[in-house]
């Protein structure tokens, strides 16, 4: 098979299309053949030397997490799934690819509704934005902030946030206000007086905070909210200790990801595509995500 690797850690660059050998499921697994595959920063940092927990990278290695595609093979026990179903899931790398196998415990049926390009990369922002949401404890009535508001975890913690009922401060750029807009937000712009314009924006304070972006903008958020284990992060990992906030990981399920697909399939959560690229293009791909800019997603096609 075709695959997005690399054969030494580095910058973009080192991304390259190689020919793989065809994984094949063992018990319990599902081999997919890949139709999307989203692109994220988790993956970069992979591609620059970061080893994901309880997984052991050997060369040449493929990224990657999330993906959608159809059923090619099922390994022994598997009787939920078929040859020819379509589903999307997630596993821990080696996704970038024309194939991939990931345990049957993580793939959900794809809704017909619901486009290729939008299943491949739902499960990453989407499982780590629904996590956030819940363990911050956001309900109706209330005022969160969300910094870096308009970037794959942003965006969907937006909707899903405005969905129960709260009221959104979302940060961004200038050109990502209307967008934000759109979402039932409240855009501010961050940078150099960001906690001064939230003030503006919520005279009657900030109940809860999600940081996806920097760690200027979880300062702000720790000194806004009195709560601080209602602050997250996912971005600023070097100073939430420091401040006495929550580092939020993703809590993946299939529930979780089933649930997810249901709301993108009937209009209910809108996952912006700002870029689709083939595999031999996943280079170009880290170094626009590396920007730290750009909305919503970047999703690779791989059939």
């Amino acid at each position: 098979m075709k695959a997005a690797a690399f054969r030494t850690f580095g910058g973009p660059e080192v991304l390259e299309l190689l020919e793989l050998p065809t994984p094949r499921p063992g018990p319990g697994e599902v081999r997919v053949k890949v139709k999307a595959a989203g692109a994220q920063p988790t993956d970069c940092a992979v591609r620059q030397g970061w080893n994901p927990p309880g997984f052991t990278i050997t060369f040449p290695h493929v990224t990657g997490g999330d993906f959608a595609g159809v059923v090619d093979a099922l390994g022994e026990g598997v009787t939920d799934f078929a040859v020819g179903d379509e589903v999307l899931g997630y596993r821990t790398q080696l996704t970038y690819a024309e194939y991939v196998v990931a345990p049957a415990d993580q793939i959900v049926p794809k809704p017909g509704a619901l486009p290729w390009e939008v299943a491949g990369c739902l499960s990453a922002s989407g499982q780590t934005a629904h996590t956030a949401i819940e363990v911050l404890g956001v309900a109706r009535g209330e005022t969160v902030l969300i910094n870096g508001a308009a970037g794959g975890v942003g965006t969907v913690a937006v909707q899903l946030a405005v969905a129960r009922g709260a009221k959104v401060i979302a940060t961004a750029r200038e050109e990502n206000h209307a967008y934000l807009r759109e979402l039932g937000a409240v855009p501010v712009t961050y940078g150099e007086g960001l906690i001064d314009r939230v003030r503006a924006a919520a005279p009657d304070g900030v109940d809860a905070a999600l940081d996806t972006a920097s760690a200027e903008g979880l300062r702000v958020a720790a000194e806004l909210v009195e709560d601080k284990d209602r602050v997250g992060t996912i971005f600023a990992f070097d100073v939430h200790e420091e401040l006495g906030v929550r580092w939020i990981g993703s809590r993946r399920s299939p529930q979780r990801l089933a649930e997810l697909a249901a709301l993108a399939a009937d209009g209910r959560l809108t996952v912006h595509i700002r870029r689709t690229l083939p595999l031999a293009r996943a280079a170009e791909a880290h170094r626009e995500l590396e920007t730290g800019h750009g909305r919503g997603k970047i999703v690779l096609i791989a059939g």
